[in-house]
């Protein structure tokens, strides 16, 4: 079982709401909104998903990091983390 799991309803929650921020975008660009008002609903949507990003890092540090049964999950885990890290700061 996946420790996304234990927090599903939240996730879930986040991605619900970056859903709804999305189709916000959609819904201003074919009435023709002002940009600005565009790239304020797009600032809203990539502060949603940083805070999406950053709940599942704490979730993968803690669950696969923190508290791993032992030294070679730890690497693991934290050789995942840096993988990860380095995909999302390209």
């Amino acid at each position: 079982m996946s420790h996304t799991s234990h927090h599903q309803a939240t996730l879930l929650a986040r991605v619900r709401r970056l859903k709804g921020q999305m189709e916000a975008i959609e819904r201003a660009l074919e009435a023709g909104a002002p940009c600005a008002d565009i790239l304020n609903l797009a600032a809203s949507v990539r502060g949603a998903t940083n805070g999406l990003v950053v709940e599942l890092l704490e979730d993968h540090l803690q669950s696969h990091v923190v508290k791993a049964d032992d030294d070679a999950a730890r690497a693991a885990g934290a050789m995942e983390l840096v993988e990860v890290m380095r995909r999302h700061l390209k």
